[in-house]
């Protein structure tokens, strides 16, 4: 087994450990409102930011390329309101044929 997949296995398992003495901790209480407000944000935020860092992260600068209009893009479509499949289609496409030029 290769150190990702037990990288991999380790955080999974303690991922469940961790809902699990959560759950077991809490019990019937219902967390602060205030606190479940940050819990709930905290998956939107953690996902931008992958976004972003996969975008136009690269040898440690700032990198402008085809996924930067492709972003850009989905933003736009996002902005209009479009299904999620036409954004990632948009999206797709607008890179795809930055990149051909």
């Amino acid at each position: 087994m290769s150190a990702t997949w037990a990288s991999v296995i380790i955080v999974g398992a303690v991922t469940i450990g961790l809902k699990a003495i959560g759950s077991l901790a809490l019990q019937d209480r219902q967390l602060p409102p205030r606190l479940n407000g940050m819990i709930e944000l905290l998956a939107p935020v953690m996902l931008s930011a992958l976004v972003v860092t996969n975008t136009f992260a690269g040898d440690h600068k700032l990198v402008l390329d085809p996924r930067a209009a492709g972003l850009g893009a989905a933003a736009i479509s996002i902005l209009l309101r479009a299904p999620l499949l036409v954004t990632v289609t948009v999206a797709a496409v607008t890179a795809a044929l930055i990149r051909a030029l």
